[in-house]
């Protein structure tokens, strides 16, 4: 179930959220969950957070190009942390609606399928 799921979340495009709907209920956010589970809720329970340890720098930054790529076509932008110039945490959440929705889950869908040179 959840590898089939993730695959219709990765087919599936971002799309524009003004607000005015709610955010996904937390049944919902747990189901979406288990289609990406290295993602897990923030601790305000609003946003969805995963962390890497890249090979080294150049590793690192060919990953966050590459998801700035997918979120600048998706129209949907996460907030992007490089630390201690390999270790990086992404997290996502709706702004406009001061929660989750689909659109998290099918970016973070797609960022999971980009190649990373991780440390060992």
């Amino acid at each position: 179930m959840s590898h089939e799921l993730a695959s219709q979340l990765t087919g599936k495009k971002c799309v524009p959220c003004e607000g005015g709907v709610q955010p996904l209920s937390l049944e919902m956010v747990q189901s979406y969950l288990k289609a990406i589970p290295q993602w897990r809720l923030t601790a305000n329970g609003k946003g969805i957070e995963r962390s890497w340890k890249a090979k080294h720098f150049m590793a690192a930054m060919d990953f966050l190009n590459r998801i700035a790529a997918i979120a600048e076509e998706e129209d949907h932008h996460p907030d992007i942390h490089l630390t201690g110039y390999r270790q990086i945490k992404i997290e996502m959440t709706t702004h406009a609606l001061n929660g989750l929705s689909e659109n998290d889950f099918i970016l973070a869908a797609k960022i999971d399928q980009i190649p990373i040179e991780l440390k060992q």
